[in-house]
């Protein structure tokens, strides 16, 4: 991609089910196919893919429902995740790398060795968690699309 490009404005929302293991990652795999297709370096893509695979299985692991939005604005890709939730209490200590809140039939999967918001954090450009305790979670992701 040229430096003097600027990427059109492109977007996508899905909705996300809490336990629907089934439909996990298509909301990653449909933006990765967007961002290929504008061009953007392999590399982009793969830390924003990860970015938003794990927002999305947070949400199936532990919410009710939620909805994840992704938007292409300018040099930047904004996800945001909205999840009716059991919230975070500690936002800080669920940071931290192998802390998990995740209940036993998820470990049980292979799901909640507490590395998906730490991966999140580690992939993007920006990083915003806000959380209710009962209500839930949103989650703003920006990746910057000519890289780090």
């Amino acid at each position: 991609m040229e430096e003097s490009e600027t990427m059109e404005a492109l977007e996508g929302s899905f909705q996300l089910k809490g336990g629907d293991f089934m439909d996990a990652g298509a909301a990653s795999k449909e933006m990765r196919t967007v961002l290929a297709n504008l061009g953007v370096p392999p590399e982009t893509i793969r830390r924003a893919a990860v970015s938003a695979f794990e927002a999305e299985m947070n949400v199936i692991i532990h919410a009710i429902a939620g909805t994840l939005h992704y938007a292409v604005e300018g040099d930047a890709l904004k996800i945001t995740i909205i999840d009716m939730g059991p919230g975070i209490k500690d936002i800080q200590l669920a940071m931290k790398e192998g802390y998990s809140t995740a209940p036993d039939w998820a470990r049980e999967m292979g799901w909640g060795s507490g590395m998906g918001l730490p991966n999140i954090k580690n992939n993007s450009d920006g990083l915003k968690l806000d959380s209710v305790p009962g209500e839930g979670t949103t989650l703003e992701i920006t990746i910057n699309l000519k890289g780090k």
